[in-house]
């Protein structure tokens, strides 16, 4: 049987791979008995000698020229995680490796998130929690979008974008999107209005963010975007904190009270203690939470799973990740 062994992080082998997801896997290959963290398999290199396949996640190893020396015979990875940047480090693309990852299911709970947080939005809930809290009293209820014909706008439509598009249709809003790689008939099938970036955020009663971050979208939105929305709109970010500039943000939400700001992610991450992040009334953080947690992690085991089987079984690689497709993936 084909070898294989588990490389990631304690707590990350927990979370992902439950006992089910281990003994499926340990049913259909030869599994080293004892999973290992980076340190554990530089410690002990000959356990890689004879691996073709790792399962990796969170914490995993960095697999480069200098792990690859000892892991001759490696030619799958399955990274049971989203982004695999830090896990693909110098010499990985050259020696023919292939690696599939469980991005599909890590963006499921952050679309979950986005739905419930877009919804909330067009009801003024942040708002109308705020003020109650602090006024104890209930305010009147005006100039709620609702989500009957209000405007809601999504900045790339990834498989996170998408989904939260899937989400969303059950309402009776109009979708804006904004993706340079958006093609009229993809549009035409999503029904989304595809528009520019200004024109996005001045239309959108709410803008949800899930633009991966790339060299030439770190910054993409800008303090004139924010400060050109509706009144009493909101703008939720699930995606990287380092595609807003984030002194701008800060700048225009201090001016414009009556935005909403809706914060999973921040750059940098945390936020240093004296931001403004956290003391703006308008500004609600949440600590990246939109991503797999808790049992929803065991979905990405599962993904991990029904991939070697495919492998195993000669069929094409639902997950995998080319280099091309690596570099425009967050």
């Amino acid at each position: 049987m084909r070898k294989a062994l588990f490389i990631l992080g304690t707590e990350a082998f927990d979370l992902i791979y439950g006992d089910e997801h281990r003994r499926s896997i340990s049913a259909l290959i030869d599994l080293h008995p004892k999973p290992q963290t980076p340190d554990s398999v530089l410690g002990n290199p000959e356990l890689l000698h004879e691996a073709e396949m790792i399962f990796s996640g969170w914490g995993g190893p960095v697999i480069d020229k200098t792990f690859l020396r000892h892991a001759p015979n490696l030619k799958m990875v399955f990274y049971g995680a989203g982004s695999i940047r830090r896990c693909t480090g110098a010499g990985f693309w050259e020696n023919g490796i292939r690696i599939s990852s469980a991005y599909a299911a890590n963006a499921v709970p952050v679309s979950e998130y986005s739905l419930a947080s877009i919804l909330f939005s067009l009801k003024r809930g942040w708002h109308f929690a705020r003020t109650v809290r602090e006024s104890r009293r209930y305010p009147s209820k005006q100039d709620i979008p609702g989500a009957y014909h209000s405007t809601v706008g999504l900045v790339s439509l990834g498989m996170v974008g998408k989904m939260v598009r899937e989400r969303l249709q059950p309402f009776d809003l109009k979708i804006l999107a904004y993706d340079p790689y958006l093609d009229d008939e993809t549009a035409d099938w999503m029904d989304v209005t595809p528009v520019s970036l200004g024109e996005l955020f001045r239309q959108s009663d709410v803008v949800s963010v899930h633009t991966p971050l790339l060299p030439d979208t770190r910054d993409l939105i800008r303090g004139e975007h924010l400060a050109s929305m509706k009144r009493n709109a909101t703008f939720i970010n699930t995606s990287r904190g380092a595609v807003v500039h984030q002194d701008e943000l800060i700048d225009v939400l201090r001016r414009r009270p009556d935005l909403q700001a809706v914060l999973d992610v921040t750059y940098p991450e945390p936020p240093p203690p004296d931001s403004p992040l956290y003391t703006l009334p308008n500004v609600v953080l949440t600590p990246h939470i939109a991503g797999s947690a808790g049992p929803e992690c065991r979905r990405m085991g599962q993904y991990v799973v029904d991939e070697l089987q495919r492998y195993l079984q000669g069929q094409p690689l639902k997950w995998e990740i080319t280099r091309e497709r690596a570099a425009v993936l967050a």
